[in-house]
């Protein structure tokens, strides 16, 4: 299933990665069911410069917004500034919203995944304005 991404939450992705680099950013993507509407900045609490660990107060806080506005948190995105806009092992180990997505930027490209049965399914999408 493609998903469609709204050109102005994935320029607001692109901005908080190239902003954070060179680490990790992360945030959460807020939209419908096959299609996301807006990429919410979140803080990274993490340590390690290669690892995020998305603030679990700025998570709720979203979610909150998202449905008094009628929206849904559909997913979260990160960014790999080191590597591929893969899912590395950790991200898969620390992956816990099944059915959700998970978007990384990483070394010029952006890929969308869906975690499904544990294991992260890559999902196309197409950008629209």
């Amino acid at each position: 299933m493609n998903c469609k991404l709204h050109r102005s939450a994935l320029e607001a992705i692109l901005r908080h990665a190239e902003r954070a680099n060179p680490l990790e950013c992360c945030g959460v993507l807020v939209g419908r069911e096959g299609e996301i509407l807006q990429a919410v900045e979140a803080r990274n609490l993490a340590d390690d410069p290669n690892r995020y660990f998305l603030d679990p107060e700025d998570h709720i806080v979203i979610r909150r917004r998202a449905r008094a506005a009628g929206l849904a948190v559909v997913g979260f995105y990160h960014s790999h500034p080191h590597s591929a806009a893969r899912p590395s092992e950790t991200d898969r180990a620390e992956a816990t919203y099944p059915n959700h997505l998970y978007l990384i930027v990483g070394e010029g490209e952006v890929r969308l995944f869906r975690l499904t049965d544990g294991n992260f399914v890559e999902t196309f999408f197409v950008t629209v304005t």
